[in-house]
């Protein structure tokens, strides 16, 4: 009798331990949101490479399901709630799109701020660490990252003189290219990305300011004639600011070994990799653009130095209202300086 039972619990333990076995093992699945199409270099590359190591680390235990296009329901500008909400487990963002929400981090908008997109990004996350976690307190941020160098699209005026911008109204993504467009005459329109289209083709805006990577993805080589691009030797007349946000309830449920391999996909170079992934596909954007017989016009460094003295003004606003909410934007502006510098080859 007592052999029975003894051989029954065994096997009730064997039982129990293959369970245990097959739970730890089952597949979690990593909600993944975004505003661009299906498409897009954001999806079929940035964030799929994400989804690909991560499962390739955790043995497949990690798997991504990617929503683009806002398919999960919102707008682009709630997107950073609705990682912190749960919505999505992690997304792709511009904090931009809630102005003035995150004031620390803005500093890397600022006009002619950027060298190149792989340095910048870089920068941009050692500048994170260091002073801006705490706005970004409620969720897990995985990358940081600029775009490209930012260009001028027009539908009817070529721009080759900063007189040539004034009185034009020109989309924009965020509160300080609103800034710097409005410091050199222009009247800024802003709207995100997807909503571009509809308003150049009705003509509430004359052109818009994006970088040559997502112009082919919203029919700018068709809606728009000339395209002013600064000469690539000088720092970009702008760049935005991406976030990758995780909901902290998703990671804080994972597994220890499992948040480990979020972690080792997360940081300084997945930031690197997002921002040189998407600034490469530049290349292909602009030759979209040349073939459809859009004018581009190289505003070269003497032309350049007057846009860059008319917008110096939008630095020292940045540095006065950040210091007005008690942080020292002198400091914070030198130090993501010299990081873009430090990283810059």
């Amino acid at each position: 009798m007592n052999r029975i039972l003894k051989t029954t619990a065994l096997a009730a333990g064997l039982m129990c331990g293959v369970f245990a076995t097959q739970a730890q093992a089952q597949t979690i699945t990593i909600k993944v949101h975004h505003f661009l199409n299906a498409n897009s270099v954001q999806h079929t590359t940035m964030l799929k490479t994400w989804c690909d190591n991560i499962a390739k680390d955790s043995a497949n235990r990690l798997q991504c399901q990617i929503f683009p296009s806002m398919q999960l329901g919102g707008t682009p500008a709630q997107l950073y709630d609705q990682a912190r909400d749960g919505v999505a487990d992690v997304v792709w963002t511009l904090p931009g799109y809630t102005s003035g929400r995150f004031p620390r981090m803005e500093v890397f908008e600022l006009p002619f701020m950027m060298t190149n997109a792989e340095a910048t990004s870089r920068a941009a996350w050692d500048y994170y660490e260091k002073n801006a976690k705490d706005e970004f307190k409620d969720t897990k941020i995985l990358a940081v990252h600029v775009h490209g160098p930012g260009n001028i699209f027009t539908s009817k005026k070529q721009i080759k003189t900063v007189e040539d911008i004034k009185g034009l109204k020109l989309r924009a993504p965020t509160r300080l290219t609103t800034k710097l467009l409005t410091s050199l005459g222009a009247t800024p329109v802003g709207m995100p990305v997807p909503a571009v289209p509809d308003a150049l083709s009705k003509g509430v805006i004359d052109g818009a300011v994006i970088p040559y990577q997502v112009a082919p993805s919203i029919k700018i080589d068709e809606l728009t004639k000339f395209t002013a691009e600064t000469d690539r030797t000088q720092p970009a007349l702008y760049t935005a600011l991406f976030v990758v946000p995780m909901n902290k309830a998703k990671y804080d449920s994972l597994p220890p070994e499992l948040q480990k391999v979020i972690d080792k996909n997360s940081g300084r170079e997945l930031s690197a990799f997002l921002g040189k992934t998407q600034s490469d596909d530049d290349i292909p954007g602009k030759q979209k653009i040349v073939a459809a017989k859009n004018t581009v016009t190289v505003i070269p460094p003497a032309e350049l130095e007057k846009w860059i003295q008319a917008s110096s003004n939008v630095d020292d606003e940045w540095v006065a209202e950040v210091t007005k909410k008690g942080l020292d934007g002198k400091a914070l502006l030198a130090d993501a300086r010299a990081l873009i510098k430090k990283y810059t080859k």
